[in-house]
């Protein structure tokens, strides 16, 4: 089988992992924004807000370097061990000074004291199975990692149903154990409670991985992770700054309502969302594994123009039929009054796929600190634009930072990646696909809105184009 081939292969796997349980969430968003008010709705977010960004701080970036150091490795043990049980201390060490200083905690998140529990569940859980996780993806094992993260995804959806829908709607069915301690007026609270219990089972899972490691540990190891994650790890919180401080400062500067709003109409971005995550978990420890291959610049050429071509018809598709997907997961009309945003999000998301995979460049020349400066310059922009023009032009103007970051973020890195680990992109093709599926959505959004005939011939325009200008390569992967 070509590299190629089992490139995508394994990427469809793994992003099976990530698409369904995305995609299970996407099914909660009508369920979520039908029950839920819009300034509860605006609580929902900002938990998950927090739980993204203690994500990034508690891993500090030992989830990248576990790939870089483990596919380098001749001790791969040892590397599994020193990562794994650096994680679980700074993780236990966490859970500590939390709960010695949570009042202060609580105050800073301005969190209900019991969404903040449960928050400090979740986090806990969810870091202790970082290196588990990795260690499946590294090691080649993309089903069971995948029916672990889709299990973990159905227990959460379950409960969502169960404790939003079922109890709420037909209590004769419920418990006295559940009835006893219901309270309708708390009803987010559950959601919160169905995370945890998949956190939990999630954890439980992995619990094996916890032993079948030495207690061996390597300081000199330790030391070159650190040096080569903590970079990634900055990146990472300037990337909860990117997607998060939108939410964070509309819900301060205008209201709960309208955050609300926006939120839920950020939600039709996910399938973007989905396709960039999908890939980034099959690349990543691809691009590790393969890079001391002969043609392996050539094969980082052709992924990134294959997912631009990809993601670019994603953009086109999501925005042609905007208003069948806007219906079908928003009820509550309420909120489009954000729709607006829904395609500068899917093209800030898709540029921001485009910088990861451009990132190679410094992910394996250990130049992380490049790639930590040029994510706080993205957080920057994000910062500028939101607090100057959030005032003036209200809420649009979080999606046109969020666009503007990411877009600022792929320029640079490319050009940087240039200079340091060139790779022979096909720069005129991918802006060529990519100014089409621009334009053509452009078209469709502002002047045939509902029109689905010309949207399905212009998605039909598009196709036939890749067709044309790919199909001798395309038959070349095929075959191979």
């Amino acid at each position: 089988m070509s590299t190629l081939k089992r490139f995508f292969q394994d990427t469809l796997i793994y992003g099976f992992a990530t698409v369904f349980p995305r995609l299970m969430n996407f099914v909660l968003v009508p369920l979520h924004t039908d029950i839920l008010p819009r300034e509860e709705y605006s609580v929902n977010t900002i938990f998950y807000v927090w739980a993204a960004f203690f994500n990034v701080l508690l891993t500090y970036g030992m989830e990248t370097s576990f790939f870089r150091f483990f596919s380098k490795s001749k001790d791969k043990n040892l590397v599994f061990s020193t990562s794994f049980i650096a994680l679980t201390a700074s993780t236990i060490l966490f859970a500590v000074s939390v709960f010695v200083f949570q009042d202060q905690v609580i105050q800073l998140l301005d969190l209900q004291p019991f969404y903040f529990q449960l928050l400090f569940s979740v986090i806990v859980l969810d870091t202790l199975v970082v290196v588990p996780f990795a260690y499946l993806r590294a090691t080649g094992r993309p089903i069971k990692f995948a029916g672990i993260k889709i299990l973990n995804v159905l227990i959460y959806f379950g409960l969502n149903y169960y404790f939003l829908k079922i109890v709420r709607n037909y209590p004769s069915l419920a418990p006295d154990v559940v009835l006893n301690n219901y309270e309708i007026q708390d009803i987010v609270g559950y959601v919160f409670i169905a995370n945890l219990a998949a956190s939990g089972i999630t954890f439980l899972l992995l619990l094996p991985y916890f032993f079948r490691t030495k207690i061996n540990f390597s300081f000199d190891i330790f030391k070159q992770m650190w040096k080569y994650g903590w970079p990634i790890m900055v990146a990472g919180i300037a990337f909860v700054v990117n997607e998060n401080l939108d939410k964070i400062l509309i819900k301060d500067m205008v209201s709960d309502e309208v955050m609300g709003a926006y939120a839920g109409c950020y939600k039709l971005a996910v399938f973007m969302t989905i396709f960039v995550q999908a890939f980034k978990m099959g690349a990543e420890p691809f691009f590790f594994n393969h890079a001391e291959k002969k043609n392996a610049r050539e094969t980082y050429a052709v992924i990134l123009k294959y997912f631009v071509i990809c993601g670019s018809l994603m953009l086109l598709i999501l925005v042609s039929f905007i208003d069948i997907f806007k219906e079908l997961l928003i009820k509550d009309s309420e909120y489009w009054m954000a729709i607006s945003i829904v395609p500068i999000i899917l093209l800030a998301n898709l540029f921001l796929g485009i910088y990861h995979n451009l990132a190679v460049w410094y992910k394996l020349t250990d130049r992380t600190r490049a790639g930590m400066y040029i994510s706080i310059f993205g957080a920057l922009i994000t910062i500028a634009i939101n607090i100057l023009l959030i005032p003036v032009i209200g809420f649009i103007a979080a999606a046109w930072a969020t666009l503007l970051a990411y877009g600022g973020m792929m320029v640079v890195s490319y050009f940087f990646g240039r200079k340091y680990y060139p790779v022979p992109y096909n720069v005129k093709k991918i802006s060529f696909y990519l100014i089409l599926s621009v334009g053509l959505s452009i078209v469709c959004f502002l002047y045939f809105r509902e029109q689905y005939i010309v949207a399905v011939l212009v998605n039909l325009v598009f196709i036939a184009t890749v067709y044309l200008m790919e199909r001798k390569q395309l038959a070349k992967i095929i075959s191979s």
